[in-house]
């Protein structure tokens, strides 16, 4: 372990906190189980773990990867905070190593909070102006985060106004039967609206039906009362 990794650690643990690493585990469902069963938190807050991070953003990539290997989640979530940041400040080839560095450790990004604060800034970032066919891949895995990280990544697609990943991706997880993929597609679905509503309307009048109703209802959160009771009473 480098001399800055062991700064890093010692550093979340000193901010933890165990009133609220309690809280932290009932809310990322740890128990026997539940889809965050095994995971341990230090008990500390979004913001204070960005302010942490920022100071370790030379962190080797050998480092950010013991750092996805833990059990402790705030351990996990400063790997990708750091990766991120990294991502963002590098050249073309480092963008391309992070990015395969990513996909070998999706393993280990391993809740709703760690995918969705990297994959639309590495994976839908990288893959913009690139093939996009490991998404799709991804879509069809058995792995729940691998199939969220699929739907997360097309946000950057979304905010440059590509929508057609979004459509075809949500059309593969339409019946997926775990709610936090419900959740992310309704999200995407809804994000990919406010670019352009005639295409989810288009999206929801053919699939409303099919859908599952928290996806659906995720969708519509933006529409006027009257549009959302229709596609509402649409669902069965």
């Amino acid at each position: 372990m480098t001399t800055e990794l062991n700064s890093f650690i010692k550093e979340l643990k000193i901010a933890g906190d165990q009133t609220k690493a309690t809280v932290l585990g009932r809310f990322f469902k740890t128990g026997k189980g539940q889809y965050g069963e095994g995971d341990v938190f230090l008990g500390i807050y979004v913001p204070i773990q960005r302010s942490i991070a920022k100071k370790y953003e030379t962190l080797k990539l050998k480092d950010i990867e013991i750092l996805l290997q833990s059990k402790i989640h705030e351990h996990r979530t400063g790997a990708l905070f750091i990766l991120t940041a990294q991502y963002k400040k590098s050249d073309d080839k480092t963008k391309e190593k992070i990015f395969k560095f990513y996909l070998r450790n999706t393993a280990r990004i391993n809740n709703w909070d760690l995918v969705d604060l990297s994959a639309p800034n590495i994976v839908g970032e990288y893959l913009l102006k690139k093939d996009k066919s490991i998404l799709y891949k991804l879509a069809r895995s058995k792995n729940l985060w691998e199939k969220r990280i699929a739907i997360v990544s097309t946000l950057a697609f979304i905010r440059a106004k590509e929508l057609e990943e979004v459509l075809k991706i949500s059309e593969i997880l339409l019946n997926d039967n775990h709610d936090l993929i419900h959740k992310a597609t309704g999200w995407m679905l809804r994000e990919a609206g406010k670019r352009n509503e005639k295409v989810l309307r288009k999206f929801l009048d053919k699939h409303a039906t099919k859908m599952p109703r928290t996806m659906l209802r995720y969708a519509i959160e933006k529409f006027n009362p009257t549009d959302r009771k229709y596609y509402l009473c649409l669902k069965p």
